[in-house]
């Protein structure tokens, strides 16, 4: 079975220097068919404007992963790091028994447009942790690669949950299939452009919830830049 969420339907917040889409229930946003799809509990399609960003505030008992599409996010924390993250660039924060940070946009002119998504940790009261690694575009350049994962495969941030997060980018007649085991779901963000999954064709902020599913796959791409989580 496959369910299409398009992007219009997601929950919405202007707050004049943050503008956000919310996929599922976050904040004031509330819908009781969209809390979470298995551990997968946040995607927020977020643009801060110059100069702005959020100051320091407290998270526990969760995966936060960044994943930057424009501009810079700069990012500091009570675990003592300290960076700046940029287009091909995954944040994994594990927020465990407790952590603050601050996230900002310092540039003066340009907006910085990047996803905010957490997942529910296997177990409560880990240590925190944190970890940043680059993905060329090359990587993922007609095909999926494993950015985030229960075990670090194939260099990827770790994520304490048995999820494994793809990142890919296509065009034209690129396309990318991927087996799902029996009893595993998917879901399917479009981050920007246009591409089909499962044959069924989405946009930038449009998303795709599989189950039952053999596989999932990506083709007749034009900009599509996609995240593709296997979850449990």
């Amino acid at each position: 079975m496959i369910e299409i969420r398009k992007a219009g339907e997601r929950g919405y917040a202007d707050h004049g220097w943050l503008k956000s889409y919310h996929t599922f229930s976050f904040a004031d946003y509330y819908d009781p068919k969209h809390v979470q799809f298995g551990p997968l509990r946040v995607i927020n399609e977020d643009r801060v404007a110059p100069g702005m960003g959020f100051g320091t505030h407290g998270h526990r008992d969760m995966e936060i992963i960044s994943y930057v599409l424009e501009g810079e996010l700069a990012h500091k924390d009570s675990m003592g790091n300290g960076s700046v993250i940029r287009p091909g660039d995954v944040q994994r924060m594990s927020a465990g028994t407790g952590v603050r940070h601050s996230e900002y946009n310092h540039a003066a002119h340009d907006t910085t447009h990047f996803l905010q998504i957490w997942i529910l940790p296997e177990k409560s009261d880990l240590e925190p942790g944190y970890e940043e690694k680059h993905f060329p575009a090359a990587d993922k350049r007609g095909r999926l690669r494993l950015v985030g994962s229960r075990d670090g495969a194939e260099g990827s941030v770790v994520i304490h949950q048995d999820m494994r997060l793809y990142a890919g980018l296509f065009d034209a007649d690129e396309s990318a299939t991927l087996a799902l085991a029996p009893g595993r779901r998917a879901y399917v963000h479009v981050a920007r452009g246009r591409v089909t999954v499962n044959g069924k064709a989405l946009e930038a902020g449009d998303a795709a919830q599989l189950e039952g599913a053999e596989a999932v796959t990506l083709a007749h791409g034009d900009g599509a830049e996609v995240l593709v989580f296997d979850l449990p």
